[in-house]
Parts: structure tokens; C-alpha cells; sequence
């Protein structure tokens, strides 16, 4: 039993070498610690700097890149609107041309002529005109009757002689003199 107790001494050796050993590793990270933070004190206005670079930095390229998807969301709407605009505006035309073709067929039974059909009638009236026109002799100015004196005139060769337009004038009195 003897050797019992070298162990036991042996074993409180290496315990306390072990337990020395821990103390002087806990002192060393605590040291490290403070010399961390120490440096951090004297270097912290770099760091903040350095920081404040990157995040300025990181800011804009994020700012550039919402830019961009907001640019591409925009003209997405925007090509979708022109879509929605061309199908709306083709639904619109074949709505037009129904009722056109509906709104044509009942004038149609009601006797109504198209504007081709009154253009055509236009025409034709107008060439007619231009075929009578030529056919037309062209007033030449008539002679004035020469009035003679006759020995006595009759009143009523007078009053046959006006017009029966109403539109002479009056005749001037001559005054003797």
C-alpha cells in the first residue's frame, strides 16, 4: 500500500500542473482580450471609416440595382399597357364595323341609297350636265329691235312693247321748253 500513497502525491502533481496550466491559458485569452480591445479603441475611428465606405458603397449599387428592376417593371407595365391598348382598340374596331354592317343592311331595307351609290348618281349628273353643256348652243347676244316711227302708234302696241317683268324704270318727264 505503500505505493498508494506515491500515486496520490503524483496525481496531486499533475492536477496542479494541469490546474496552473488552465489558469495560465485563461490569463493569456484574458489578456488577449483586453489587447483586442485596446486596439480596437485606438483603431476604431479607422474601422468605423472603413465601415461607413463599404455601406455607402453597398447603398449605391443596391440603389442601382432597385433602379434598374423599377426601370424594368416599368417598361414591362408599360408594354403590357400597349398590349392591353391593342386589344382593346381591335375589339373596339370589329364592334364598329358590326354595327357599320348592321346600320348599313337596315338602310338598305329601308330603301336608303349608299354614299357610293349617291357618289355614283353625282358623277353620272355631272357628266350629264357636261354633255349638255357641248350640246347647248351658246347665246349670242340678241340684236336690239330697231323701233321706228310710226304715223300712230296705238296705245295698246305700247303697252305690249314693256316688259312684263316689272323691273323697267321709270321714264324721265321731258320737259318742253
Amino acid at each position: 500500500m505503500a505505493k498508494k500513497p506515491q500515486k496520490q502525491s503524483a496525481d496531486k502533481k499533475s492536477g496542479s500542473q494541469l490546474s496552473d496550466t488552465v489558469k495560465e491559458s485563461a490569463h493569456q485569452i484574458w489578456l488577449a482580450g483586453l489587447g483586442a480591445f485596446a486596439k480596437a479603441q485606438q483603431e476604431g475611428g479607422k474601422v468605423f471609416e472603413s465601415l461607413v465606405r463599404e455601406g455607402s458603397s453597398l447603398q449605391r449599387k443596391t440603389q442601382a440595382v432597385a433602379e434598374e428592376k423599377m426601370s424594368e417593371a416599368s417598361d414591362k407595365m408599360s408594354s403590357m399597357a400597349t398590349d392591353l391598348t391593342a386589344k382593346a382598340s381591335g375589339q373596339w374596331n370589329k364592334l364598329e364595323t358590326l354595327f357599320e354592317e348592321r346600320v348599313s343592311r337596315s338602310l338598305k331595307k329601308l330603301g336608303v341609297p349608299t354614299t357610293a351609290e349617291v357618289a355614283a348618281l353625282t358623277a353620272r349628273i355631272d357628266e350629264l350636265n357636261r354633255t349638255v353643256s357641248r350640246l347647248t348652243p351658246k347665246p349670242t347676244a340678241k340684236p336690239r329691235p330697231v323701233v321706228r316711227a310710226a304715223s300712230s302708234p296705238a296705245p295698246a302696241a305700247k303697252r305690249t312693247a314693256k316688259p312684263a317683268t316689272g323691273t323697267a324704270k321709270p321714264r324721265a318727264k321731258r320737259r318742253a321748253g
